[in-house]
């Protein structure tokens, strides 16, 4: 039968349009998405400066807030003020001078010194310098123009000395109300363009002229970040503040105002200069930090968005695309599957029979295996049960011992109070009735360690202490160890081993192979019995020694079978054995019988060792 295809195809006008709507998208697409992740990385970018620039102004102020008290508490000293009012003393401009030294070695200052009303040095630190400070006028700057106001001065300028750049505090002389003259201490502020020439940004720091005067970047010191009127180029030039240093100006231009201290600025080239410039006043001192960095990170995130943004769109154009084509191959071919699925549907019904008897056979022998394997867990748990109920039996005469004596010292312990308070002897009954408690408390211990021996494994392997389960082991069989006289020996390693394995079983799995020690010493007119625990590969390996006449080489490859035993029937069925070798089996480890060239039994124990990461979760079981 001949089937024909529908083509579907789209008008030349309608794929015009189209095309014309999905540039237009994309082209939107890509101006919100630049929009917005410029946004997001200036505002990352800005937030990281203004931590910064924080910093930086922190570090600045408490450097000048260490020197700003100490003019003022050196022109409150006597030595100052008397020589002001007799400055013609020679001995006094000797210790004065010698005073002014020292005080600006502790102060770790560049210059320490003294100036008259007029402006006149009279005393300074460097007074022993080629170049002192003695006789030099300094009235013309602003600093001792504001000291002799009564106030503190404060000035930042290159020394018409040392023609160094440095700060300088100026404080007012007083003898009751009149002005002597000013005492001035300057400090040298290089430290701070070393320590912060390592970041990234550049960090400058301008007069209230707007004159960069501390600088990350050496090439912009000492110019202005906007254009100066020549009067103030000129005022700046009278009052020597820089020196003979050339006063120039940046070449920046502002293009984004992001806040009142933050915003987007051009430093020359109008494509590769862009910086977010960052404003943060000092109000003390009348001047402002800068902080610039540039939009390199900024430029770098908004392309990787835009790339990001274009791959999506064409994913999902492609994608869209894709699903049209899709559904024109779907559509073609549901005619051809709609007969295929009449002849399908017909050769399944003639195969369903078939299988439908076969899976009901298949599912009746999968249910006889479940059952099969459930009776034989079920079994296998309850002969693990039996078994343990069989060792509290053979115990039973030892652990009778240890509750009769404790019972029979009750009583007697009841007897003697009850005859004591009838005497009015109350301390001594007290002390009789406190006994009575710790012998009742020793019983329930005893009575507790039988429970849990006794309870039903979990069957889950898991990690547990290795001592625990041996110290567990050992109360159970304590009574049968202290009945027949026999010795234990330990050789324990000190830190703590944990194996994977089930906590229960592997108790009884020791309660078995120690309790048959026990039966095989106690003939011998000194009984003892030895637990060694060492690992080797990943491997735990417990051996249970004994000094008892051995095992017969002949029933060395029959001792774990089912049933077999060589002890009176009174003794045991010949299962304890094989039961312990089955439960290691489960836990993956071996079980081995042998015996020792000095004589006595050995059984030797392997299980893994657990991981040590895995040993944390699993404390609280190993310690049960």
């Amino acid at each position: 039968m001949d089937i024909k295809f529908a083509h579907f195809s789209i008008k030349k006008s309608h794929r015009q349009l189209l095309l014309v709507g999905v540039t237009s998208s994309l082209i939107l697409i890509l101006w919100l998405t630049g929009h917005w992740s410029r946004q997001i990385a200036l505002e990352n970018l800005q937030q990281q400066n203004q931590h910064q620039l924080r910093l930086f102004v922190a570090n600045l102020q408490g450097q000048l807030e260490k020197y700003e008290f100490l003019p003022e508490l050196l022109a409150t000293n006597t030595l100052l003020i008397n020589f002001l009012q007799h400055p013609n003393d020679v001995k006094s401009i000797t210790a004065l001078n010698r005073y002014l030294e020292t005080i600006n070695k502790v102060a770790n200052a560049s210059d320490t010194y003294l100036m008259n009303a007029e402006g006149w040095t009279i005393a300074a630190s460097n007074w022993l310098s080629e170049r002192p400070f003695i006789g030099r006028n300094f009235a013309y700057r602003p600093y001792f123009q504001e000291a002799m106001k009564g106030k503190l001065g404060r000035y930042f300028a290159l020394g018409s000395t040392s023609n160094k750049r440095g700060y300088y505090f100026a404080y007012p002389v007083r003898d009751k109300q009149e002005i002597l003259g000013a005492v001035v201490m300057k400090i040298e502020l290089l430290g701070f363009e070393e320590s912060w020439s390592a970041f990234k940004e550049e960090f400058v720091v301008t007069d209230p002229d707007g004159v960069i005067f501390i600088s990350t970047n050496d090439e912009w010191r000492y110019k202005s970040l906007y254009p100066l009127n020549k009067s103030v180029i000129d005022r700046i030039h009278s009052s020597r503040r820089y020196g003979n240093a050339r006063i120039g100006t940046l070449s920046v231009v502002n293009k984004d105002r992001l806040s009142e201290q933050a915003q987007v600025v051009n430093m020359g080239d109008p494509r590769k200069s862009d910086h977010l410039m960052l404003v943060q006043d000092m109000p003390e001192a009348g001047w402002q930090v800068h902080t610039f960095a540039s939009l390199g990170v900024v430029n770098s995130q908004v392309l990787k968005s835009l790339l990001f943004a274009a791959i999506l769109y064409i994913a999902i154009v492609l994608l869209v695309l894709y699903v049209y084509q899709r559904g024109r191959r779907i559509k073609e071919r549901e005619r051809f599957e709609r007969r295929a699925k009449q002849v399908l549907e017909r050769r399944v019904k003639e195969r369903t029979a078939d299988l439908t008897a076969a899976n009901i056979r298949l599912l009746r022998e999968i249910e006889e295996h479940r059952r099969t394997d459930e009776t034989l867990r079920q079994t296998q748990d309850e002969l693990i049960q039996a078994a343990k109920m069989a060792a509290l039996g053979q115990m039973s005469s030892g652990i009778n011992h240890e509750l009769n004596q404790p019972l029979a010292a009750i009583r007697s312990y009841a007897d003697n109070a009850r005859a004591l308070l009838a005497r009015d002897r109350q301390d001594e009954a007290s002390w009789n009735l406190e006994q009575i408690g710790e012998l009742t408390e020793r019983m329930a211990k005893i009575s507790s360690q039988l429970k849990v021996f006794s309870r039903k494994t979990s069957g889950q392997i898991v990690s547990v202490s290795l001592q625990a389960v041996i110290e567990n082991a050992l109360k159970i069989v304590g009574p049968q160890l202290k009945d027949t006289e026999t010795e234990l020996h330990r050789k324990l390693p000190q830190e703590e081993l944990y194996v994977m394995s089930d906590m229960v079983q592997l108790e009884q799995v020791l309660v078995n192979l120690i309790t048959n020690a026990v039966h095989a010493v106690e003939l011998q007119a000194e009984r003892w019995i030895q637990i060694a625990v060492s690992t080797k590969q990943g491997k735990a390996i417990i051996e249970i020694l004994d000094n008892g006449p051995g095992i017969d080489p002949e029933n060395l490859g029959r001792i774990f079978d089912p049933f077999f035993t060589t002890k009176s029937e009174e003794r045991g069925l010949g299962l304890g054995l094989s039961i312990s070798y089955r439960i290691v089996e489960m836990m993956h480890g071996t079980l081995t019988a042998g015996n020792r060239e000095q004589g006595g039994a050995v059984f030797t124990l392997q299980i893994d060792l657990a991981d040590l990461n895995e040993v944390q979760p699993n404390q609280a079981l190993a310690g049960e």
